[in-house]
């Protein structure tokens, strides 16, 4: 499966992290989002496998969740949310179908209540104002992670 990336955002910052481990990876991804004000909305790209989850855990730590081991691939219940500092909202869009199936989640409701993760987020039909997160395997546990803040809108209802 070839999967297609969100649309290159046409401003912002552009960071890139080399990880060498499981480890590596959730302390790039918890010192990002130590720097999140709480109403972030966080694409996360990547192949199977890639350590998109892993890179969850890693903001849910930096968001002040007590026990990050507790956050899990939301692939089958879709959505996972965890009490922190601010609320988590962790979507994941693998088996969903289109924007009538995203909105049905609630979507809308959780913008701006707390800090919205999405894995597979190139399966999102609509722009999103967000920081990008691309993951690679380079190689057994290594992986570059580009991070890029973007711009666009939050919802279908704000598009042009």
């Amino acid at each position: 499966m070839t999967a297609k990336t969100p649309a290159e955002p046409k401003k912002g910052l552009r960071r890139v992290f080399r990880t060498r481990s499981r480890e590596e990876t959730i302390e790039a991804a918890r010192s990002l989002a130590l720097g999140f004000k709480g109403r972030e909305v966080v694409l996360l790209v990547g192949e199977l496998g890639a350590g998109k989850t892993v890179f969850a855990k890693g903001l849910a730590s930096g968001l002040g969740l007590e026990d990050s081991n507790q956050v899990c691939s939301p692939s089958f219940t879709l959505l996972n949310i965890y009490q922190a500092k601010v609320p988590i909202f962790h979507f994941d869009l693998y088996r969903l179908a289109g924007e009538s199936e995203i909105l049905e989640l609630g979507w809308e409701d959780f913008l701006g209540r707390g800090v919205i993760i999405v894995e597979w987020a190139e399966k999102l039909p609509f722009e999103v104002d967000a920081v990008r997160v691309f993951i690679e395997v380079e190689d057994g546990e290594r992986r570059i992670i580009t991070v890029q803040e973007g711009s666009g809108s939050a919802s279908p209802s704000s598009r042009a």
